[in-house]
């Protein structure tokens, strides 16, 4: 009996919409990316050495391989362990399917590491080796 004296209940649409928690999410959103944009940026920070020479204008296809001042060797902005650098460098040697190697290094390292280096790629049989350096713009005459 209780039953039928229950009325049941009638629920209609709600045809607005609050957007005060849309809007919150898309703040929240926008604070996190706007804190982890820096932390995103690729590259190992090395000084190069400044030379009168021009500047490459296009992107060429190679490796790139950074020492840095600290004798840190990274391939294309990836650490490389010495004890694995000839396994590492063949097998990107093979994903990029070239035979081409870029060498930037910091001002401050020592030439010894640099031709260390050079020596090990020569070993695994490269000798298409180019040196990038930055383009000195108050050397012009």
């Amino acid at each position: 009996m209780r039953r039928s004296r229950l009325k049941k209940r009638e629920y209609s649409t709600l045809s607005d919409i609050n957007i005060a928690n849309l809007v919150d999410v898309v703040l929240v959103l926008l604070i996190i990316f706007m804190i982890s944009a820096p932390l995103l940026q690729s590259g190992i920070e090395v000084k190069l050495p400044q030379t009168k020479a021009a500047a490459v204008t296009e992107q060429a296809e190679g490796i790139v391989l950074t020492l840095d001042a600290k004798g840190g060797v990274y391939i294309n902005d990836v650490f490389a362990n010495p004890k694995d650098f000839e396994s590492k460098m063949k097998k990107a040697l093979e994903v990029k399917n070239t035979q081409t190697v870029y060498l930037r290094a910091d001002s401050m390292v020592y030439y010894g590491q640099a031709i260390d280096l050079i020596s090990r790629l020569k070993e695994i049989g490269i000798t298409d080796i180019g040196l990038v350096t930055a383009h000195n713009e108050k050397a012009k005459n």
